[in-house]
């Protein structure tokens, strides 16, 4: 087993900048921020987080509503820039950190998964190629040339979980998408992403 981490994260921050002003309007804000008089105040996100993750290993990320966990996992995947510190991630990742994402509403199921693979890193031709199975993991394989917008939540869950593990990733990122699917799903992922870790993926969720 390689002892290099896959994923070091090193004093990260990350802050908004948040307008203040003591005018009462929005026009009025609006002449001071032109005319430059606006003062800003820093809201951190996150300050200082630092860890590493190994082969194999499992990092679970608990926090209330608010503590900048998302905002952490989409660091982790590299969706979002830190203000400061460093990210390094060695090998391939899947990201699964919000409903939908890599997908477009206005396309069908099989043009999706060419799409979202593709965007993972994956050879067109590959996913092409790997629609049907695919599309039967995910048990969608009557609404697969369904544009996907008219998927439940639970449909597009399943479908984004199947095209990110239809490759085992090096890292997994995954956050609270999963919830959304039914009980049956779950359990069906929970003993793909165990496989996968047992063959080296390692894996953060939230």
């Amino acid at each position: 087993m390689n002892r290099d981490p896959v994923v070091l994260v090193e004093d990260v921050t990350l802050a908004f900048r948040i307008g203040r002003s003591q005018v009462g309007t929005m026009k009025e804000f609006a002449i001071n921020s032109l005319k430059g008089n606006t003062s800003y105040e820093k809201l951190w996100a996150l300050k200082g987080v630092s860890f590493d993750l190994h082969e194999g290993e499992v990092l679970g990320i608990i926090g209330p509503n608010g503590a900048g966990k998302s905002t952490l996992m989409k660091i982790i995947a590299q969706v979002l820039p830190p203000t400061g510190g460093r990210v390094r991630v060695s090998g391939s990742i899947a990201p699964m950190i919000e409903l939908g994402a890599g997908f477009n509403s206005e396309m069908t199921g099989v043009e999706n998964i060419v799409l979202y693979g593709t965007l993972l890193g994956r050879d067109p031709k590959e996913m092409r190629e790997r629609v049907g199975a695919i599309a039967e993991w995910a048990e969608l394989q009557e609404f697969i040339d369904t544009p996907i917008r008219n998927y439940s939540s639970g449909m597009l869950a399943r479908l984004g979980f199947a095209v990110a593990t239809d490759q085992r990733p090096d890292v997994l990122v995954v956050d609270e998408v999963l919830s959304v699917g039914d009980e049956s799903f779950q359990r069906k992922s929970a003993e793909r992403i165990e496989r996968m870790i047992a063959d080296g993926t390692s894996v953060v969720l939230v």
